[in-house]
Formats: structure tokens, sequence, C-alpha cells
């Protein structure tokens, strides 16, 4: 059955893949982008396409439009573009979510959140399963984000009691591939992009952190199968179990590019979480996912993408 739908967020990193798998199962494709991180090179390959509907609007002032399903996608995700204006990034998380429900109120639509494993802040528990409340500093130079998400979540699931909104709720961590902004501070498109460069790999710390890194393929596959199915309202979190430090990552993206590049090691930033892996437990449950893409693998596809994106600037 052909839906209409509306991502918000559509032209940006994880959006424009969610954009492409939704026009693929021959759906009508609302794309709303205020562009402040979104680039209009990820969706432009869809511009001409009779399903797909481009509208450069900002989730914070209301919006209209008659859907059958709503995919809220927008905030800026990396620590320099949700740090460049915190007030906008929390406004964005909070006013977005507000504007994104009651139109899901309004028209029935089922409305999905993108939450993030940010919401578990520093863990105390490892890995993080749906049930842990989290351990977040409210007034750290990362609550913008950090508490905007938690914020939209509450907000969520008391329009989902309150007003029997149909909802869906995700918590996303960490996910690399093809369409990252080059700039954008995340570890993965920092170390390939100095690589490519010929530029020192810089680790904050002394590289014993650690983060899971979930391929972007696998991670819409998920959206899919949440957005779809009718066991669990969420929170789902959607990663990849696998754990490495940031040296072996460093590594193994040098190995990938070769070149002459350094490693070496800058003061570790505040608020930092120093581990993140996901339970995926509920994941493997009700939705019958798990990731496929190994982390070789999904290097090597995004290398490609920054090679030629470097080639071309």
């Amino acid at each position: 059955m052909s839906l209409r739908i509306l991502v918000t967020g559509g032209a940006g990193f994880l959006g424009s893949h969610l954009c492409d798998r939704l026009i693929a199962g021959g759906h009508d494709v609302l794309c709303l982008d205020n562009f402040f991180t979104g680039r209009k090179s990820n969706i432009e390959h869809l511009l001409g396409n009779p399903r797909f509907e481009l509208i450069r609007h900002d989730v914070i002032d209301p919006f209209k439009f008659e859907v059958d399903q709503i995919y809220n996608l927008a905030c800026p995700a990396s620590p320099p573009h949700y740090q460049y204006n915190p007030i906008k990034t929390i406004k964005t998380s909070v006013m977005g979510a507000i504007n994104c429900l009651g139109l899901a109120k309004r028209t029935k639509a089922r409305v999905f959140q993108a939450s993030t494993s940010e919401v578990y802040g520093d863990p105390n528990i490892h890995p993080q399963t749906e049930d842990y409340w989290g351990n977040v500093n409210p007034i750290g130079r990362r609550s913008c984000y950090d508490e905007g998400k938690r914020c939209a979540e509450t907000l969520f699931f008391d329009y989902h009691r309150e007003n029997k909104v149909d909802i869906r709720v995700v918590r996303i961590f960490n996910t690399y591939g093809p369409r990252m902004h080059p700039n954008d501070g995340r570890v993965v498109s920092n170390f390939i992009v100095q690589a490519l460069r010929g530029e020192d790999i810089t680790i904050y710390g002394d590289g014993s952190q650690t983060r899971s890194f979930c391929y972007v393929d696998d991670l819409i596959e998920g959206f899919l199968r949440l957005m779809n199915q009718e066991l669990t309202v969420g929170p789902v979190n959607i990663g990849n179990p696998g754990e490495f430090t940031m040296l072996e990552l460093a590594k193994l993206v040098l190995e990938i590019v070769g070149g002459s590049s350094k490693i070496v090691h800058l003061p570790l930033p505040s608020d930092d979480p120093k581990q993140r892996r996901p339970d995926i437990t509920l994941a493997k449950k009700y939705l019958g996912w798990e990731p496929t893409v190994p982390l070789v693998e999904g290097l090597r596809r995004t290398v490609e993408y920054f090679r030629k994106e470097i080639q071309a600037g």
C-alpha cells in the first residue's frame, strides 16, 4: 500500500537514506528541511522524482500536511553542530516534537521519533538497556542535545497516553556511512577525512573509550521495521553491539586508507561518555532485527564516498 510520508530532516545524513528507502518502497515522500546541517546534494538525485517533494521549512515553526506517517529526524546530531547554537538545538528537539505530535494527532498519522543513545548520558550500566534512565548532566555543554531528546521522548509518551497518538520511538547509537557531513566532528568522519588528507589522526584522551558503530543501511532497516510493526511503541535501541575503542577504530581506518598519518592524542572534552554499547534484545525480539554489515566493510564504503567528496571538493 502506497503511503504519504513526511520526513523532517529529510536532507540530512540519515533522512536522505530514509527518503531513498521510502521512495523505493513506492511511497510518496514529503522531505522537510531547513538546511542547517542537511545538504541538497544528499537528495539531489530525488528532485526529479514525482513521488518526492522537497519543502524548505524549520520544524520550530508550525506546519500542516495531510500524511499517513511522520518520521521526525530534524535535529543537528554532532557535537560541533548542536553546540554551535544550543538554544536552537533544544528548540528543534522540543518544539519540533510538539509540531510533529500535533500534526499526528490531527491527521491520525503514526509518528516516529528519532531519539538517541545520548539519553543514557555517561552510563553507569553497560551495555545500555531501554529501561535504564540514564546519567545525564542537565547543565553541561552537551545538555542542549541530550536533554532536548529526553524531553522529546517525554512529549511522545505523554501524547500517546493522553491523546492516544500512535507513536514509535527509536534510540539511535553511533551510525556512519556515505553522506555523513565531512565536518560533522564525529569520530568516523574525522578519522577518515584526516587519513585521506594525510593529516594526523586526533584521538581525544588515551583512546580507550569505546563506541559501537552501525552502518547506515542497517539502521534504516531498523527504522522501517519499528515503524511498521504493532508489538511495541518503543523505545527500542537500534545500533551495533560490536564495541571498539577509539584506538582500534583509528588503526582500522589507517589500514583501509593507507598513507602516513600518525595518531596524536588531545585532551578529552567534558561529559564525553567513556563507553557506549546498545543492548539490542528488544530489537531482535520485536523487529527480528540485527546489524548485518561488518565494520570493515562499512568503513570501506564510507572511505570510498569521502574519497570522491574530497576529490570533487
